[in-house]
Order: structure tokens, then sequence, then C-alpha cells
């Protein structure tokens, strides 16, 4: 069994990618709304979102982000979610925030979403509730064994 997550790429402007997140393992069902990093042909580091592509996702559980996530969210937090094997990129996490400036090139969760306007950068909301709703799933599947990969399909460029 695969769990297949995807990310529709939306909005993109200097500083952010506005997008969605869908479970599309039966059918399609919306997850979040998201928040990246821009897209740059030419990756800068902790400035340029990840390529479109398919990823697998495991659990990290080492590192500052898991740490910290342990001691806010106690026996709810199972590890990290990793996107793993990015060319170019290490430490790749699903976690929350806010803007741009919460994410190095990681997916940003959230259960509101502005628009991502040339003069304002993108802002994803209620991120914390989002991450509540959508990490058990995604956690259980990679505990039972199960095979978790995400997709992100850019349809903000061209």
């Amino acid at each position: 069994i695969t769990m297949e997550l995807e990310v529709l790429r939306i909005s993109s402007q200097k500083d952010s990618t506005n997008g969605i997140l869908f479970d599309i393992t039966e059918g399609r069902e919306f997850l979040s709304y998201t928040l990246e990093d821009e897209y740059r042909k030419d990756k800068i580091s902790g400035e340029t979102r990840v390529p479109a592509g398919t990823y697998k996702v495991t659990l990290r559980t080492v590192g500052g982000f898991d740490s910290r996530y342990k001691a806010k969210y106690g026996e709810f937090h199972k590890g990290m979610l990793w996107v793993r094997d990015v060319p170019g990129f290490e430490y790749i996490l699903i976690h929350t925030g806010n803007t741009d400036e919460h994410t190095a090139g990681c997916l940003l969760v959230g259960s509101s979403q502005n628009e991502n306007l040339t003069k304002k950068n993108g802002f994803i909301g209620a991120s914390v509730t989002a991450y509540k709703r959508i990490y058990p799933s995604i956690a259980q599947a990679l505990e039972d064994g199960e095979e978790v990969t995400i997709t992100y399909i850019d349809y903000d460029t061209v």
C-alpha cells in the first residue's frame, strides 16, 4: 500500500509559492493549504522551493525540529515528515509556519491562505490546526510500514 500526497502549486511570487495539499491515495481529499519558498531556476540556499517531482516521505526522529516538536506535541509526535532525496536539498520537512520566513525549502501547511500578490507575500493561517489534522494519518501510514510519496506539480510556472 502506498499513501500518495500531491502538492498543486498555484501561485508564485518573488518570495513565496502558494499551493494546495491533497491525499490522492483514493480519490482526491483536500488536506491543507501550503506555502513554500519561491521558484528559482538556480537554487539559492534557504530561498528556493524543491523541484517539481515525486519524492518519498519518511519520519525523521533526530534534529532540532524533531526535538522541538517532541516538546511541543508530546506523544502525538512520531517524528518529522521528511521529504527524501530531493536533488540539491537536505532535510526538507513538512511543518508549521505562516510565511516564507518560516521555511527554507520546506512545505508549510495551513487551514487558511491569503492571495500571493505582487506587493504582499503569501501567508497561511491556522498552521498548527492544519498540522494536527493531517499529521496523524501520514505518520500512522509510515509507522505501519506503508510507503508515502509526495508529488509536487507546478501550475504556476511555464
